[in-house]
């Protein structure tokens, strides 16, 4: 237990309220999930909060599409998001959404905040207007010639072939993804955050721990370009919030995107009393806050969000802990490949506790992109949960069952072992701290080793056939069961649906704290399987599924 449990507010990014939960996806939920579980575990007050991002144009034109409205599509992907990541074993205490009281009022009072500090800009900007539709065109609308080498059919903000930024007016021969047609440029009043007042907050904060350093690194190459005021408004027809004051004008959704983690804490807040948004949120704030995020929204993230924090009087995060993208295969994720896989088909053909594991297996503290290899998917979950792990405990609990009515021994048969066993978790934990999960986890397996090569020492299928050496049969095979039971309370921030079945069957709740005391003339329940070896074959009718949606 900590000498002085500390009180933690984490948030991952909040998912798009257009579409579902892939796999991709799934990876940060996962290892935000990890880290929580273990810090709750070790006694610390964490609350995990998320919502779905909930605004902007692709949202609204989707429910056109879709002949419904805005509210009615994010709603039914509301429940969609909260059911997935539930079957996930993702323990949010709260998932929210951006689309709300509380968010609305969070964005009108850091809004004012800002404007009467004169932080909002106002002035005339040329866009490109789709006369078909009667809109603005947004950077993703627009489609065109890259500026700079030429490549088609790019974005209107940045080129995938070169890497260069640009604004959508600057595309040669564009083309509105909405409409097909050649949009026409237009002059529109709009407003801009002024960011670059924050230069030097942003190059200390930057610079304070608060980043990885590669992460840090690329910021500092923002700050070399030069900061540029930054446009918080979009234009009718838009779904989102108003800007207060100015009829017809909407906040941009990445303004409003962030300020959700801080509506989803207020509406946890709401529904429990006893916990103070402000102790949270406040300038002064003791509590730390860290925001699991994609390597693809650091830019928002590093210089935005603390800026506006800044700004408007809320503290800013402890930590932004930031992870690579995930491939499948070694590719992005493809439908026509079958590797765009929901999360909900997923769970279809393979338990959670299957992706959570192998996930963890390649999660670090780095922002190295991960490889979802589904070969070696199968081959790990079944190497290391059922011939490592699940099968400690089914050699021995065949025999504490059958001939001592599940009665452990009275006294532990190798005491030094065990002492390894329990000594790794000083390790172990500072590997979960600190997000080196797939270094913790080959700690975890090593010891797994080390118990099977005790059971496979001692023989105990051998001595069952031994007349007079009961005693040595319940010593050993409760040893067996011991080190099980330290394996799986170090797994539990991983393996949440299976540790629950384990402690079933071990019939006592698994704590950190309680490792060192092994379960002496303990009562176990009778051994039921706990977990199913997996198949290639799901693997393979999993991709043929995903081709089909």
């Amino acid at each position: 237990m900590n000498e002085i449990a500390k009180k933690i507010l984490v948030t991952c990014a909040l998912p798009y309220a257009n579409g579902s939960i892939h796999i991709g996806h799934i990876f940060e939920h996962i290892q935000a999930d990890i880290w929580v579980r273990y810090q709750r575990m070790r006694g610390n007050q964490v609350y995990f909060i998320c919502a779905d991002d909930a605004h902007g144009t692709p949202i609204m034109l989707k429910a056109q599409q879709m002949g419904i409205t805005p509210e009615e599509m994010i709603n039914a992907i509301n429940l969609e998001h909260k059911k997935d990541l539930a079957d996930f074993s993702i323990s949010y205490d709260n998932y929210h959404s951006t689309h709300s009281e509380e968010n609305l009022q969070f964005s009108t009072l850091i809004y004012q905040r800002l404007k009467k500090k004169n932080l909002i800009k106002s002035r005339f900007i040329l866009q490109l207007f789709d006369i078909e539709k009667s809109m603005f065109l947004p950077d993703r609308f627009v489609k065109g010639r890259c500026p700079k080498c030429n490549s088609p059919d790019q974005y209107g903000d940045n080129c995938e072939i070169c890497g260069a930024t640009y604004n959508s007016i600057e595309l040669i021969n564009p083309k509105s993804v909405v409409s097909g047609a050649k949009p026409v440029m237009r002059e529109s009043k709009h407003f801009f955050f002024d960011l670059p007042v924050f230069s030097n907050m942003l190059n200390t904060w930057t610079r304070s721990g608060a980043l990885q350093e590669p992460v840090a690194n690329k910021v500092q190459e923002w700050f070399e370009s030069g900061l540029q005021q930054w446009d918080i408004s979009r234009d009718a027809p838009y779904f989102g919030f108003e800007v207060p004051d100015a009829p017809g004008k909407y906040l941009y959704v990445w303004l409003d995107a962030p300020i959700g983690y801080m509506s989803a804490f207020k509406n946890f807040c709401k529904k429990n009393k006893n916990i103070c948004f402000d102790e949270f949120w406040k300038e002064d704030s003791q509590a730390e806050l860290y925001h699991f995020i994609g390597k693809d929204i650091v830019y928002f993230h590093s210089l935005f969000w603390p800026a506006i924090l800044e700004g408007s009087n809320f503290r800013k995060p402890t930590n932004l802990l930031v992870h690579g993208y995930v491939t499948v295969n070694g590719y992005k994720m493809s439908k026509s490949r079958g590797t765009f896989i929901k999360a909900s088909t997923y769970l279809t053909y393979f338990d959670a506790d299957c992706l959570r594991y192998f996930y963890a297996t390649k999660m670090s503290s780095n922002i190295n992109d991960i490889d979802l290899n589904m070969k070696d998917f199968v081959l790990r979950v079944n190497a290391d949960i059922v011939n490592k792990v699940v099968n400690i405990a089914s050699r021995n609990a065949v025999f504490i069952n059958k001939y001592f009515n599940g009665q452990l021994a009275a006294t532990i048969d190798d005491p030094v072992l065990y002492a390894t066993f329990v000594n790794a978790a000083k390790y172990i934990g500072q590997d979960f701290s600190n997000r080196e999960t797939s270094h913790a986890i080959r700690k975890i397996m090593n010891l797994a080793d080390l118990a099977n090569r005790y059971v496979d020492k001692k023989v105990p299928w051998v001595i069952a056939k031994q007349k007079g050496r009961n005693r040595d049969l319940q010593s050993i095979c409760s040893m067996g069961i011991q080190l099980f039971r330290v394996l799986m309370t170090y797994l539990k921030p991983v393996l949440p649906s299976l540790v629950t079945r384990a402690e079933l069957f071990l019939a006592t709740s698994l704590t950190w704290d309680a490792i060192s005391e092994p379960l002496l003339s303990h009562r176990i329940n009778n051994f039921k399987r706990l977990f199913i070896r997996i198949k290639l074959e799901q693997v393979e009718a999993m991709i043929k599924d995903s081709q089909l949606k």
